[in-house]
């Protein structure tokens, strides 16, 4: 019987980017749940219980091949093609100065994150939305009032920071390893729970999230600073 290839992809890693899959694979097949075979969770599969693993290390013409792969009768396991990944949209809109900005929407209408700033270049606004998308998951989360530090193995390119601000209220901010914010909490919460179950949305909504194009009649009224 011919292959019938569901899904394939091929792009350059970090070791970070590539340990933040493996443990969001290990996390899925320790909970039980579906695995996610794209970054976006839009292509999962839920492996039976047991399955036949082959692991395979080889070199050819000046390249190492290592490679590991499941295997299981396709009545046993199940294929999603079509998985609901995210529960929330990424909006990219202009304000009323001109510049380009983007906001993670949730379903339930709550801005659960934002870029903080505006871009003269759509297409910077984009690529903030993208590095969201590729660092939010598996960001570590540190609290720098308590003068934590992130843990140097594993993780992604960039670090939750958790902190008070004037107001006494907990936010978060998405720090990039270049230092550059790339995504904050756009609000204040009463305490550090509320801050961390914000950003742990993100973290789940984010990578799959669809981007919007709002148009000028969607944005009237938008202030410049949100």
């Amino acid at each position: 019987m011919p292959e019938d290839p569901v899904h394939e992809s091929r792009q350059s890693r970090s070791r970070q980017s590539l340990a933040t899959y493996f443990r969001r694979i290990a996390r899925a097949l320790g909970r039980g749940e579906p695995v996610p075979v794209d970054d976006a969770g839009t292509v999962t599969v839920d492996p039976p219980a047991e399955q036949e693993v082959e692991i395979e290390l080889e070199r050819e013409d000046g390249m190492v091949h290592f490679e590991v792969e499941m295997e299981w009768p396709e009545a046993e396991g199940e294929v999603d093609e079509d998985a609901a990944a995210s529960k929330a949209a990424f909006e990219l809109y202009a304000d009323t100065a001109g510049e380009w900005r983007w906001r993670l929407v949730h379903d339930n209408g709550n801005i659960i994150a934002d870029g903080g700033e505006g871009y003269s270049d759509k297409r910077d606004a984009e690529s903030g939305i993208e590095s969201v998308r590729r660092n939010a998951p598996g960001s570590h989360v540190i609290d720098v009032s308590r003068d934590e530090t992130a843990p140097d193995d594993g993780g992604s390119d960039a670090t939750f920071e958790l902190f008070r601000d004037k107001a006494d209220e907990y936010r978060w901010r998405l720090r990039h390893d270049n230092d550059n914010v790339i995504a904050d909490s756009g609000q204040g919460y009463a305490s550090k729970q509320k801050a961390k179950q914000g950003l742990n949305s993100v973290k789940s909504n984010a990578p799959g999230a669809a981007v919007e194009e709002l148009g000028d009649d969607e944005t009237d009224g938008e202030d410049t600073e949100e």
